[in-house]
């Protein structure tokens, strides 16, 4: 069961950025400055650790997929849902890699079904 998903335009934006800048990471902000937004950074370039949980990645039509990660304080609030993620048109805040092209990453969310729960622990 995956905890994470993306739509198709959003999928198309990862492999434009991966075109432009090699293959790219995402981080589910905390809030803030960002919104609680789901960041995108070149791979590698956001610095995670044992605070970090792996949500599960992303298949954008690339050879490599795309992981996405979560800290593990915000995942103890949100353990219970199924993200995706989506972009739409405008500016967002920080420094993730889409902010150039007028168009921003969103979080789009919903609670897991009786299914799914027993597969998500």
């Amino acid at each position: 069961m995956s905890r994470v998903d993306v739509t198709g335009e959003a999928a198309a934006l990862v492999r434009r950025l991966t075109e432009a800048h090699g293959p790219v990471m995402f981080h589910q902000s905390g809030g803030c400055c960002d919104g609680s937004a789901p960041m995108c950074y070149p791979d590698g370039e956001f610095l995670l650790g044992d605070a970090d949980v792996h949500l599960g990645d992303l298949d954008v039509g690339l050879d490599r997929a795309v992981p996405v990660w979560m800290s593990r304080a915000q995942f103890a609030y949100w353990s219970h849902t199924h993200l995706t993620i989506d972009v739409v048109p405008g500016r967002g805040a920080g420094f993730s890699l889409e902010a150039p092209y007028g168009v921003r990453f969103l979080i789009r969310s919903r609670l897991l079904t009786d299914h799914e729960v027993p597969a998500a622990q």
